[in-house]
């Protein structure tokens, strides 16, 4: 049995999924019409019931729910791996220092912790009153330029900056070369430009003279305590729960043959895909990227995608699936 796959070319994907698409595993009888696109592609082919399997972003999860279920294994979730807003303009750099020195945002981490709008509003005026020459209003007068409309990356800043209407959907790797191209004023008559960035961006903007104003993923997890759930694997619903929990395990099988054989040696099925990145930024990135939550997700994972859920119902209004998320509970 042929069943499409799809996932992104970032070295995370490939070290997760080399041995199930390459058959370093035994595929008990399946396989796999491979598909490597960027992320917000993926999003958009999920949304339209495109693949049998694939990666996601979380933040395009509530979208897809009807018609597709989370797998365990073969996800990107994590501390300390969430998208930075970053800035050309070095007087809103906040440096390396912690959040909750950072204004008042302990305060913030409560008000948002209850749920409401107005209280996490309240928690990024505080943040924002904190970071760095950041003013209030900043933001909400900034142009930000956003990888994806339906990213985890705009949920996260979404929750952050719940004021910010000024945005422009773009490609991951075009977020850099955007904020590089502002001037002040803006010619499109914004104060600023601003970018939110993921993936391997995360350990090179700064040769490029960018500056990080905000961990967006430090926010999340202050204020929810929670691991920040990046991208997941999905599968359709159709394909009925035996052939789903024979996918799941064997996904869980390839991620545990690449930790224990291509942890220490790339492979070159991971170096084709990624040749613009050295091998350290290639390392940085898997190490980064694929931990236990990618073997299995466990509760603190579940708590995570169904607390981002939550976040994407409090912004949009309600109407979010509540149960029959996970492949246990198809």
């Amino acid at each position: 049995m042929k069943l499409t796959l799809g996932f992104s070319p970032c070295p995370n994907d490939t070290f997760i999924f080399d041995a199930l698409v390459n058959n370093k595993i035994d595929t008990e009888g399946l396989e796999f019409e491979v598909v490597l696109e960027d992320v917000q592609t993926l999003n958009n082919w999920a949304i339209n019931s495109k693949l049998d399997i694939s990666k996601i972003s979380y933040g395009v999860l509530p979208l897809v729910l009807d018609n597709y279920i989370v797998l365990n294994s073969g996800g990107a979730l994590g501390k300390g791996v969430g998208p930075l807003l970053i800035t050309k303009n070095p007087k809103l750099e906040t440096g390396n220092r912690k959040l909750e020195t950072v204004g008042n945002i302990e305060q913030g981490t409560r008000n948002a912790e209850q749920g409401r709008g107005r209280n996490i509003e309240q928690g990024t005026r505080n943040t924002e009153q904190g970071t760095g020459n950041l003013q209030p209003g900043t933001i909400e007068t900034a142009l930000i330029a956003i990888p994806g409309k339906n990213t985890t990356a705009h949920m996260l800043f979404s929750l952050a900056y719940p004021n910010a209407k000024n945005k422009v959907f773009k490609v991951f790797n075009e977020i850099e070369d955007f904020v590089l191209g502002s001037r002040s004023p803006t010619q499109d008559g914004h104060e600023e430009r601003l970018g939110v960035i993921i993936h391997e961006n995360r350990f090179t903007y700064h040769l490029k003279g960018l500056h990080k104003v905000i961990d967006l993923g430090e926010f999340w997890e202050q204020t929810t305590g929670l691991p920040i759930p990046l991208g997941g694997i999905v599968a359709k619903r159709t394909l009925g729960k035996k052939l789903i929990q024979q996918i799941d395990r064997l996904i869980k099988k390839s991620v545990e043959y690449a930790y224990a054989n291509n942890h220490v040696q790339l492979t070159d099925y991971v170096k084709q895909h990624s040749q613009e990145m050295s091998e350290d930024v290639m390392r940085q990135h898997i190490d980064l990227y694929v931990n236990n939550y990618s073997i299995a997700l466990g509760d603190d994972g579940k708590n995570a995608v169904k607390k981002l859920l939550e976040v994407y119902g409090e912004i949009n209004g309600g109407g979010i699936r509540e149960e029959g998320i996970f492949v246990e509970e198809y």
